[in-house]
């Protein structure tokens, strides 16, 4: 524990309390907040497997308080309660008084975080205004991206590693420029931006060469400049520490780097997430593929071969990456092994959950939503953090069976700001603004309208996503007239057919299903177009392609169909609380694809040229 002469003074107040025990097994049925200048607050916002309280006006703390949640738990054998005692002078160390941030700490996977703000009275004008005046509806994205509008990445590493390939594929971008294109000309602190993917910033360091004595300084102190920086924007929020696999006889680790992970382990870095990123494993593997005693594999299937190869991979791993790794860093320092070239693809998707996971859990929830959104690898991670309690589920997502948020407003306006969050989370390369456009929105708007009276699926079958989908492509491709035939949608683009969406909204059994069909038609026409437009310049043709392709298919139905399926079997009870909501993020990752399953299933689309674009209504 810090000492409490170098503790701040000065009163912090805390504005929230939020729990997320989705990672946890334990059936949480009750959580209150307990402060010792005040009485315990039941915890009652309650979204799935995560709950928020908040306090207005913020609540003022001292050194002096305690701080604790108490929880109870459903067992097989009655209720079981804990107490869970957050440290307040941990609270006053990391946080400066005055700034609006949070604290994040985990108990046994339960994910616990603490929201401060700045000055009380500013905050409650702009933060708490009754429902009287009506304030604008603001996507909860906007509020995460004013604080921390890019990812913060370092990748240390020497020249020849793979640095730039690495960025390229996981972010989604061309050409990433690294230091080694102008040795020794780019400073550590230079950000590499790029208009392609404006959701992330690099820092580049050219790693710890042999007789580089001045570079362990030059990362350490800049470490040292960003861990102080008061702004989550400005912090860095993970570093990747990247090692080509040695062969036979080479050496992992310079003197350099092992004095790095020794100060990592020692906690002389601090909080900051470091992973170290074995890459090229595709070289590793034909090299192992090469050395085949061919006498032992005779006979053997090719899966079978396959398997004993990986499994000669991961011993020679061990032997020199893994073993040399841990013996400076211990367990401080995570490894990924990575490739970009061939069918690699979880190799990747491994690397951004982990990362995404690290920086949950060490430098915070909005940080680790930046993540999410920045990467360009795995689709189900993108729903995920639509899905998560700093966007969906802390506002509008929960607002679905009551119209607290929602009162007095127009459907078409509630549609707005659900329709924004998840286009923001998903991130494309789309410089014209076409997703957030009247016209994608009066799209998706129509589809719910259509789909409310079109015919129902089978509830009891489960299509696969990825196959459904690429065959209606398929057949759609098929039956233009020519590469440059426009792609026609069954919807109109240009005029709202869906009267509903005009009116004021209603707490009603209509309305929860047509927020959770659009949320979910959304969702599934984004990760749709993820196949056919990947992380190309977004054209409406694109944009089309998706939109008729998931209209058109059999998905949509069986969609709706569990929608409303679910609907007849809930009570009202039910549909206004936690029921709703739980069974909208069940449909969501019951039809999430993989970043591998993208790869393969864009190996089975037609040819189609999107890069030309046509009108809407074309």
């Amino acid at each position: 524990m810090a000492s409490s002469l170098d503790i701040p003074v000065c009163p912090l107040y805390i504005s929230a309390v939020i729990l997320d025990f989705s990672k946890s097994k334990k059936n949480v049925e009750s959580a209150e907040v307990r402060i010792s200048s005040m009485s315990p607050t039941p915890i009652n916002d309650w979204a799935g497997k995560a709950a928020q309280q908040t306090f207005s006006p913020p609540m003022k703390l001292s050194l002096e308080d305690t701080l604790s949640l108490h929880v109870r738990y459903k067992t097989w054998f009655g209720n079981k309660h804990e107490d869970i005692v957050v440290e307040l002078a941990d609270i006053f160390q990391k946080c400066n008084a005055g700034e609006r941030q949070e604290y994040n700490m985990v108990h046994k996977k339960i994910t616990i975080v603490v929201e401060l703000s700045g000055n009380p009275t500013t905050e409650q004008t702009e933060q708490f205004v009754s429902s009287d005046e009506s304030p604008e509806l603001l996507p909860t994205t906007d509020e995460i991206f004013r604080k921390c509008p890019q990812f913060r990445i370092l990748v240390i590493g020497k020249t020849g590693v793979g640095k730039s390939s690495l960025i390229n594929h996981a972010f989604g971008v061309q050409n990433a420029t690294a230091s080694h294109d102008k040795p020794g000309e780019v400073s550590i602190d230079h950000e590499f931006t790029s208009l392609q993917n404006k959701r992330f910033v690099l820092h580049d360091s050219k790693g710890f060469e042999p007789g580089e004595k001045d570079n362990l300084k030059v990362v350490r102190d800049f470490i040292d400049r960003r861990r102080a920086m008061p702004d989550l924007k400005n912090k860095l929020h993970a570093i990747w520490l990247c090692f080509e696999i040695p062969r036979a006889g080479g050496r992992l680790l310079e003197t350099g780097v092992e004095q790095f992970l020794t100060s990592k382990h020692k906690g002389e870095l601090g909080n900051i997430p470091i992973i170290a990123v074995f890459t090229k494993y595709d070289t590793l593997l034909d090299r192992v593929e090469r050395t085949l005693d061919k006498p032992s594999i005779k006979g053997l299937s090719k899966a079978a071969i396959q398997d004993l190869i990986k499994k000669h991979a991961e011993d020679k791993l061990q032997e020199v990456c893994v073993a040399p790794l841990e013996k400076f860093a211990k367990s401080a320092v995570p490894h990924v092994t990575v490739s970009t070239n061939g069918n690699h693809e979880e190799t990747l998707t491994h690397l951004i959950k982990t990362t995404e996971e690290l920086v949950r859990n060490h430098v915070g929830a909005d940080a680790s939503v930046m993540t999410s959104v920045a990467q360009r690898v795995d689709p189900g991670l993108k729903i995920k953090a639509s899905i998560d309690v700093r966007v969906g589920k802390r506002k509008y997502w929960k607002a679905l069976a009551s119209s607290i948020p929602f009162k007095k407003r127009s459907m078409w306006d509630c549609l707005h700001v659900l329709h924004a969050d998840i286009v923001n989370v998903w991130n494309f390369q789309d410089p014209h603004g076409y997703l957030c456009s009247p016209e994608f929105r009066t799209l998706m708007t129509n589809m719910v309208n259509e789909l409310d009276v079109g015919p129902t699926a089978d509830s009891n079958k489960t299509l696969s996503f990825g196959l459904t989908i690429v065959g209606t492509i398929a057949t759609i491709v098929s039956a233009l007239s020519g590469p440059a035939a426009p792609i026609v949608v069954p919807i109109a683009a240009s005029v709202v057919i869906a009267s509903w969406v005009l009116e004021v909204y209603e707490e009603s059994r209509p309305a929860l299903q047509r927020f959770m069909k659009y949320i979910i038609d959304l969702t599934l026409v984004l990760q749709t177009l993820v196949l056919v437009a990947g992380n190309q310049k977004l054209s409406r043709k694109a944009i089309k392609l998706a939109v008729k392709s998931y209209h058109e298919s059999p998905m949509s139905g069986e969609v709706h169909n569990r929608i409303q399926e679910h609907d007849r079997q809930s009570t009202p009870w039910q549909r206004a609380n936690r029921d709703s909501l739980d069974q909208l993020v069940a449909l969501l990752q019951l039809y999430d694809i993989s970043a591998e399953e993208v790869s393969s299933l864009r190996g089975r689309l037609p040819d189609v040229d999107l890069s030309s674009d046509e009108p809407w209504g074309a």
